[in-house]
């Protein structure tokens, strides 16, 4: 079962500016209006105890009016500028490893309502070789981060573990095999149209063979661990809605909940 946070953080939201707003509009003018009235039948100035008894917020008044300003916010930030993942597999090896925090610009693409995630204001278009964030088509309330690779109207074909954009492929340069003794995995430096990072590739896993021309709306996505990544070489494309933002920079690693998080690896996304 998937957890839907910000969801959650909408109605929890919700209800707390509810309750701060009956406050103000209800509950604090009829508390204003008995200690006015005890202050009225007294002969004296009232004891603080009174005052205060008068005066007090029901527990659950007091937390939501508290709450809802941190909320919002929360809500404000994480929605339309910056939200935290978690990477939680290796499909983006070498370039993300499992356990970083990332940080995503949630505007890049274009301001969107939360839970949603309706376009309400034209920014920036993904463009190839960008890291984004995206619900993945086939569950939208789970997260999926790939390289942007084919943009609307591209023909991409995938042959030999090279890429092709509009049939031109995308160079790759040897940069280390591991282990050197007996190599199972390469790393190689992609040139994806002038957008230099590093890929994965295994030496005795089969590639996948195919070519795909990606629809107008649409991105084509692929992970940098290209022998270990599910993404749009095996389910299709990225509607424009689906996207959530553009990944710009790792700000800690934390591979399991008992190890030491790790803040000195803090880094910019190519």
């Amino acid at each position: 079962m998937q957890f839907d946070f910000a969801l959650l953080l909408v109605l929890a939201t919700a209800i707390c500016g509810v309750v701060w707003f009956y406050d103000k509009a209800v509950l604090a003018p009829k508390r204003r209006v008995c200690l006015e009235s005890a202050e009225a039948q007294a002969s004296g100035p009232l004891p603080e105890d009174v005052v205060a008894k008068i005066n007090h917020e029901p527990g659950w008044v007091d937390t939501g009016r508290s709450m809802f300003p941190v909320l919002f916010v929360v809500l404000v930030l994480r929605s339309f500028l910056v939200e935290p993942f978690q990477i939680p597999s290796g499909s983006m090896l070498p370039t993300l490893q499992i356990g970083d925090f990332i940080l995503v610009n949630k505007y890049h693409y274009g301001i969107r309502l939360p839970v949603t995630n309706t376009k309400v204001l034209e920014l920036n278009s993904p463009q190839r070789g960008d890291v984004a964030v995206f619900r993945y088509p086939k569950q939208p309330n789970v997260n999926y981060i790939k390289r942007v690779v084919g943009l609307p109207g591209d023909r991409i074909k995938y042959v030999d573990k090279v890429l092709y954009v509009n049939g031109v492929p995308q160079s790759q340069e040897l940069l280390a095999k591991l282990p050197p003794s007996r190599p199972e995995r390469l790393v190689m430096e992609e040139n994806l149209d002038g957008v230099q990072h590093q890929i994965f590739r295994d030496v005795y896993r089969r590639g996948i063979v195919g070519e795909w021309v990606v629809p107008e709306g649409h991105y084509f996505m692929v992970g940098d661990n290209r022998d270990n990544s599910n993404d749009s070489r095996y389910w299709g494309f990225v509607a424009d809605d689906l996207l959530v933002g553009k990944a710009f920079a790792v700000w800690m690693h934390w591979p399991t909940l008992f190890s030491i998080p790790d803040f000195g690896d803090a880094r910019q996304i190519k």
